[in-house]
């Protein structure tokens, strides 16, 4: 864990829960069986899909959020379909199973659906939960905010020891420097503050300069079409899409159509 004082204690709850699963994990799998299955199950590249031209689509699966609530029930096999026929270049799929009732079944059932690749988003705490993304997923997401320099470097390098993307996520130039130190390729600004859920689109434009030359995601704030070339004019190569696309039929198209 970061030793930050202001880490937000909705973050740090979700952060020890992912820890209490990550050590139930450990003591019931034998973690280098689980390791050589995660060498063997075939990645598709979420770098590349994502650096297709035009802006590209990340749509997200997600019932529900700390800041929102529940959003609305979802069949992941049906959505992923909906989102893939939609133009989304990949999928991220929320597990987390408490405050966004989610899980791997969950993952599961939508990759399965498409060929798209998809990214595990989770609150990753421990080394484990990556080799276990990488048994069923293309790509983990590594929140900047949860690690000290040196552990997310060793993340991100084991990520791509298994054959996966680690999406690194940022919310402020602190966390941009730490990311880009730890050798991040693809960094997601997130413009949601996880300290009090308020969400500000200008967080991306103010961070992506100092991002250049990675692939930069927007994430968080985009609920239509207008706030998704915002993002694009700022540099994005991708925005990450969850609870707009969520309650808005054809949202993927839109974005996926802007050139």
């Amino acid at each position: 864990m970061s030793d930050r004082r202001d880490v937000p204690t909705v973050l740090d709850e979700l952060a020890k829960a992912s820890k209490k699963r990550a050590e139930d994990l450990k003591s019931s799998v034998d973690v280098e069986r689980l390791r050589e299955l995660a060498a063997r199950f075939q990645k598709r590249d979420f770098t590349a899909a994502l650096k297709a031209p035009g802006l590209s689509v990340i749509s997200e699966i997600k019932r529900a959020s700390p800041s929102v609530g529940f959003i609305r029930e979802a069949n992941p096999k049906e959505q992923a379909e909906i989102y893939a026929d939609e133009g989304a270049a990949c999928l991220s799929v929320l597990t987390e199973p408490e405050r966004f009732k989610g899980s791997l079944e969950d993952l599961d059932a939508a990759r399965n659906a498409v060929g798209i690749p998809v990214i595990r988003k989770d609150f990753t705490a421990d080394e484990v939960q990556i080799i276990e993304a990488a048994t069923r997923a293309d790509a983990v997401l590594l929140i900047v905010a949860l690690f000290d320099a040196p552990t997310l470097a060793r993340y991100i390098e084991l990520a791509g020891e298994v054959g996966m993307t680690a999406l690194v996520e940022v919310h402020d130039e602190r966390e941009a420097e730490v990311a880009l130190r730890a050798g991040a390729e693809v960094v997601g600004v997130n413009n949601r503050d996880l300290r009090d859920f308020t969400v500000d689109l200008a967080t991306f434009e103010r961070l992506s300069p100092l991002l250049a030359g990675k692939l930069r995601i927007a994430e968080s704030g985009i609920t239509s079409v207008e706030d998704a070339r915002r993002m694009r004019e700022a540099g994005a190569d991708a925005v990450l899409v969850g609870e707009a696309a969520m309650r808005q039929a054809g949202l993927v198209a839109g974005i996926s159509a802007l050139l």
